[in-house]
């Protein structure tokens, strides 16, 4: 299987905006916070044309209270990781069978949310390392992969060493 990615696309923002005004009115928890994440949250940066939305929570021991709600926006509850991510919940939201945005449900300011705001706000402010990034997903995306996840393994060494440099050292 090959990784399809799309040239950054202007409308990736407005998608994520609509789609923060659904939840926040769904939820109904002034609380929580909603960010974009993700390369589609990076002008100028390739992507798989997936909304990827980080939702933090204060208590994570509320987290399933938002499960429901969520669900009515027409999203598709995934439980099958939270025997290796008991601190993340996950939804994907499709249209014609094409996953067009995922959810991952945290606490807020844990390790997961933390690592993925800084990520993103790296990239957003430096340009030369946007750009090998780029090249890197641009050239494992012309491999044959068995399973999505191991295309995204195969950036992780780039992702934690960016990581690093914004101050990240726990993963």
């Amino acid at each position: 299987m090959k990784v399809e990615l799309h040239p950054f696309n202007k409308d990736w923002k407005n998608l994520f905006d609509i789609e923060k005004d659904l939840l926040s009115s769904t939820i109904q928890n002034s609380d929580i916070q909603i960010e974009h994440i993700g390369s589609t949250a990076i002008e100028g940066l390739s992507a798989k044309p997936i909304i990827d939305i980080l939702i933090g929570v204060p208590d994570f021991s509320k987290a399933n209270d938002f499960i429901a709600p969520i669900k009515t926006c027409n999203y598709t509850y995934i439980s099958v990781y939270e025997d290796t991510m008991p601190y993340r919940r996950f939804f994907t939201k499709s249209t014609e069978n094409k996953r067009t945005h995922q959810i991952h449900m945290v606490e807020l300011n844990y390790p997961f949310w933390i690592r993925h705001l800084a990520f993103r706000n790296y990239l957003r402010e430096h340009q030369e390392e946007k750009e090998a990034y780029n090249l890197i997903k641009s050239e494992l995306s012309e491999k044959d992969w068995d399973d999505i996840n191991d295309y995204a393994e195969a950036k992780t060494e780039f992702i934690r060493a960016i990581e690093y440099k914004a101050g990240i050292r726990e993963w």
